[in-house]
């Protein structure tokens, strides 16, 4: 019987420490820019995010380098259900996170209150691709629609 017990607890304890497994999306990811598909203007020489998160809060660092060698970075964050402020974008105020489940968050981007864009992220079931399709209205009032592919760093 104490055996029995044991096994029971044993299992237990082992279960709970899947269900509090990381989040498949923090880490290093780099852009496989021959599967992404960028319309909103020139594609990037590169682009790769981190993402880290503490307290429930997440970050996301992305750094690219343009086509003409240009380097910028960008830092936001967000956390599940809450609409937080963006510091450094003049054309988004504040970010909007869903989480959907394990692999897949929505995000809502707003300027004052207008919704002017909104990202579908999925991470796929093996944890080594992560699908980011993006939409909304251009700061030039023009439409993207991209949709980038990554494949995560070691």
């Amino acid at each position: 019987m104490k055996k029995l017990i044991a096994a029971a607890l044993l299992s237990s304890v082992l279960a709970g420490g899947f269900a509090f497994a990381a989040d498949p999306v923090l880490g290093t990811w780099t852009a496989d820019l021959a599967k992404s598909k960028i319309t909103s203007g020139p594609a990037p020489k590169a682009l790769s995010r981190t993402y880290t998160e503490s307290g429930g809060v997440y970050t996301l660092e992305s750094k690219s380098t343009a086509a003409d060698g240009k380097q910028t970075s960008q830092s936001v964050q967000y956390r599940n259900g809450e609409s937080m402020k963006v510091a450094e974008d003049a054309s988004v105020d504040t970010i909007a996170a869903k989480k959907i489940n394990e692999n897949t968050w929505d995000f809502e981007l707003k300027s004052g209150s207008k919704v002017v864009g909104r990202v579908h992220r999925v991470v796929s079931a093996d944890g080594k691709t992560l699908s980011v399709h993006n939409t909304g209205t251009l700061p030039d009032g023009s439409k993207g629609d991209d949709h980038l592919v990554f494949e995560k760093q070691p």
